[in-house]
């Protein structure tokens, strides 16, 4: 005799329930009418027609339900639509803390690669939500059973298993329409299956159907902006790392930005976000690191522009890709309590000016800030890099004159352009229940628009190019603060890097050694790492990743350790080669290392307990430069930057997007 519990019973008769309602709906309508005469949309109107994702019954099953602390989690199924007869079921968690009051509800949408998030349905639900996490990608849900049915897009699949399908429309076994269309797409089928997700939220008895929100990264990200912009339930959008669109206007023919666009292409006036962020008209946050490959800064800056909302904002945290820090990730939580529960007050988006014509020459960047008295500190960021995924953030170190925060932006040549944000970091009073339970930060980020000015701003201007080429690259006087850190807490898998030797002004010269001094107890070995010509920045260069191991002996006192090219060695080539030019290096790091090569071999170093523990405590560095080389290579400051970066950046960012998508992990709140 089979013994069930209660639960386990429920979900048998439930999927049994489920498998004979499939088989009715076999023979039902299918959810989107056939293609009018027989032609593929070629604009939002005619794709979306008169689609109404509250029309069909959602039929929802609860696999299973059960309570960590107060939060109540139901795993469950629900019917996305029935597409070339076939019936397409979403699998999901749902959460929330019983309550007297209807709360708001926030559809979590996840990225490439990853699931339902059961952590993001329990952060929503601790702080005062009902949150439902789908699991588009039909990946495995976290804690499920064996037998437990997934998400299954019956006749089609808009899963990373039909991976080909994320541009354009061509049609396949697995495509809705028989022709090319953007129908085929899977973003189109990814929009529909979140608008059901906010069908699903508003018939919940815990929900107000009048204050719903939704929140994605990466691909995520633009599934966020798209549901924003076709579905006006949304009532308040924070996407992460996606959502900008292709970009297009002045930036799109630069020479060196590699930023060109097709915007003829039917494929942009349906698949792309561009015709969904005009319509967009819910308050919108922007949470991206300032250089992320999925939601390109400098997209976000033009395309955004035409958003019709009466409260438009983001929070950029600077040097990092696909990833947030703290401060910017709280925002996410601060803008939902602001726009669906009325608990919180962003103060206002930064104004930032940049002035050309200055009595010096020197662009100077001006920031006018809300609530004064609230702001922990200002940081004017500007870079003189076309290429928005390399380049680097210098910080214009931001002094206050009165009402006011200034800073000067010298630049080697006005042939380059001048790109210029701001960071204004508030106190932050209220509490949260934060990303895995993470303590909240001490200040939130608010960042200002970006200002781009182009060459021939700058020359009709008079910009006068007054900075010079620097050995220095960093004294460490400020910390990391040109640096990224990543596992800054694990002894064994921190890093530390930054692109600030990809800028002009701190180039490698050619032939010199990087040289710096470094204070470390114990006997390690310090890993340096060359990323050469990443994203393809210089077209027809070498890539790849060189590295040097060094052995540090412990002392009490600093120590200066030389690095010579011939000593970066290639990580991925067979026999390894030497490095034999810093000239393409777009991103230096220091790391930990178990053991180092002499003589080809290699060799533990220092006592075994701290081989096994990596480098614990503080890391110390100071004055890290160049020593020696060629130094008439430090003044070549381009005249022409044509031949410095790939001629199409969404070409670029797409071709990442489908390398690293099957491997792409959530960083939205570390």
């Amino acid at each position: 005799m089979i013994r069930m519990n209660r639960w386990n019973l429920a979900s048998w008769i439930g999927t049994a329930l489920l498998l004979a309602c499939g088989s009715m709906r076999a023979n039902a309508a299918d959810s989107l009418p056939q293609l009018r005469g027989g032609k593929a949309p070629t604009n939002l109107d005619e794709l979306w027609g008169d689609y109404d994702p509250r029309k069909e019954p959602l039929e929802t099953q609860v696999v299973r339900e059960w309570q960590e602390g107060d939060v109540t989690i139901r795993h469950v199924l629900f019917t996305i639509g029935t597409f070339k007869g076939k019936t397409s079921r979403m699998a999901a968690f749902y959460g929330f803390v019983k309550s007297d009051k209807k709360v708001p509800g926030i559809l979590q949408v996840h990225g490439g690669g990853q699931h339902a998030s059961l952590d993001a349905v329990v952060e929503n639900a601790r702080n005062g939500y009902a949150c439902l996490s789908i699991n588009w990608g039909g990946n495995p849900m976290e804690g499920a059973k064996d037998g437990d049915p997934n998400t299954d897009w019956g006749a089609v699949d808009a899963t990373q298993r039909h991976n080909d399908h994320y541009s354009g429309g061509k049609s396949d076994l697995k495509t809705l329409d028989s022709i090319d269309s953007p129908r085929n797409n899977n973003w189109f089928l990814l929009v529909l299956a979140a608008r059901r997700g906010l069908t699903f939220l508003e018939q919940q008895p815990e929900v107000d159907p009048e204050r719903l929100g939704v929140t994605g990264h990466s691909m995520g990200g633009k599934i966020t902006v798209d549901v924003a912009g076709i579905d006006k339930r949304v009532k308040a959008a924070v996407p992460s790392c996606g959502g900008t669109g292709s970009l297009t206007g002045k930036l799109s023919g630069m020479p060196g930005a590699g930023l060109g666009a097709k915007t003829t292409d039917a494929e942009m006036q349906t698949i792309d976000d561009l015709p969904y962020i005009p319509r967009i008209t819910c308050p919108i946050l922007f949470m991206a690191p300032a250089n992320d490959f999925a939601g390109p800064f400098d997209c976000m800056t033009v395309n955004w522009a035409k958003i019709g909302s009466r409260h438009v904002a983001s929070t950029i945290a600077p040097h990092l890709n696909h990833r947030a820090i703290p401060e910017t990730g709280i925002c996410g939580v601060l803008w939902f309590d602001q726009y669906l529960k009325g608990a919180f007050a962003f103060p206002e988006t930064p104004q930032l000016t940049v002035n050309l014509k200055t009595s010096s020459g020197v662009p100077r960047a001006s920031v006018i800030i809300d609530r004064p008295t609230e702001v922990v500190k200002v940081d004017i960021y500007y870079s003189v890099d076309p290429h928005c995924l390399t380049r680097f953030w210098r910080d214009a170190e931001a002094k206050q004159e009165g009402q006011i925060w200034v800073a000067d932006c010298p630049v080697l040549s006005t042939s380059q352009p001048l790109y210029v944000y701001a960071n204004v970091s508030y106190r932050l009073k209220t509490a949260h229940y934060g990303f895995r339970g993470a303590k909240d930060p001490e200040s939130f980020i608010i960042s200002s628009k970006e200002a781009i000015c182009l060459p021939e701003e700058l020359q009709a201007a008079k910009v006068q190019a007054t900075d010079a080429p620097s050995r220095t690259i960093d004294d460490f006087s400020r910390g990391w603060h040109d640096w990224y850190l990543l596992e800054w807490g694990n002894p064994q898998a921190w890093v530390a890097a930054t692109r600030k030797v990809k800028d002009l002004k701190w180039r490698g010269p050619a032939g010199a050694k990087l040289v710096f001094e470094v204070k470390c107890p114990y006997d390690i070995v310090l890993r340096v790492s060359a990323d050469l010509n990443g994203w393809g920045v210089y077209p027809g260069k070498p890539g790849g990743s060189y590295e040097a191991r060094k052995p540090i002996k412990g002392a009490a006192d600093w120590q200066t350790v030389s690095v010579a090219m011939e000593e970066m060695l290639s990580v991925k080539k067979t026999p390894a080669v030497p490095l034999d030019s810093w000239e393409t290096v777009t991103e230096l790091s220091f790391s930990w290392a178990p053991s180092y090569l002499k003589d080809g071999q290699e060799v533990s170093f220092g006592p075994e307990n701290v081989q096994r523990r990596g480098w614990p405590g503080s890391r110390e560095f100071r004055n890290l430069h160049w020593e020696g080389g060629v130094a008439g290579t430090e003044a070549n400051a381009p005249t022409n930057l044509s031949d410095t970066a790939p001629t199409n950046l969404n070409e670029t960012i797409q071709q990442a997007i489908k390398k690293s998508i099957d491997t792409e992990k959530s960083e939205q709140r570390p």
